[in-house]
């Protein structure tokens, strides 16, 4: 008998189950008798069933009464090798299932599956085997047999772009605690320099309408006037 799941089962159930482990009987619902039963009992749970009792989903009693023979089985991104012995298997199956003759994975979907992570482990494997089982019917399993959001290829490295050096008088350079004003206006100016006065270059470069541009100008030349007035009222 297979329990899967063994950590979602209700605690209440799980005493039940337990009195029928150490007594083997049973007694049908409605029933007045018991009835002796001998099964050996397989759990499985997807969780650490240590943590599972320490959160009380899982009785202690009852996981050290299933805990004689403990198998431990690593999730399929850890075992990849076993992938194509776990497809044969499913494939049998599914084929059973959907009366199709799908054959084998293609080394194209083999290379595929060795590159994916496989979050949702074997049950996502299945999924995915059963449909391309479907669409395919019969043969060779290819990757235009799975959907194409399935194990997507993995990105290629972007290659490096070699850096250019940058001339002197392309570079800002900013004293700490320098004003915003002011490092905006120097910005401005570079900009300006490097497109000849070009306004309407330098606003694209900018981020800005020209209009916003323009706007800014006129609030530095403002701001120029006004201390080169100031300079000459100053007392010699």
């Amino acid at each position: 008998m297979l329990l899967d799941e063994i950590g979602e089962m209700p605690v209440a159930t799980q005493a039940k189950l337990l009195r029928v482990i150490e007594e083997s009987k049973v007694r049908r619902l409605g029933g007045i008798s018991d009835i002796r039963v001998s099964v050996r009992v397989l759990a499985a749970t997807n969780r650490s069933p240590e943590k599972a009792v320490q959160s009380k989903l899982l009785r202690e009693d009852l996981y050290y009464r299933l805990n004689v023979f403990h198998l431990s089985m690593p999730p399929l991104r850890d075992r990849k090798q076993d992938i194509p012995l776990v497809a044969s298997a499913l494939l049998r199956d599914l084929n059973r299932k959907h009366g199709c003759r799908a054959t084998h994975l293609s080394p194209d979907v083999l290379d595929r599956s060795q590159a994916h992570s496989w979050p949702g482990n074997v049950r996502e494997l299945r999924n995915l085997i059963e449909r391309a089982v479907i669409v395919a019917g019969n043969g060779e399993i290819q990757l235009r047999h799975l959907p194409g959001s399935a194990m997507p290829a993995p990105q290629s490295p972007m290659p490096s772009i070699p850096s250019m050096p940058v001339p002197a008088e392309d570079v800002l350079q900013i004293r700490a605690g320098s004003r915003m004003s002011d490092i905006e206006e120097a910005y401005i100016r570079l900009t300006l320099k490097q497109t000849n006065n070009n306004r309407r270059k330098a606003a694209e470069m900018l981020g800005l309408c020209l209009r916003t541009l323009h706007n800014k100008l006129r609030v530095l030349e403002g701001k120029k006037t006004r201390s080169a007035a100031q300079g000459r009222d100053a007392p010699g």
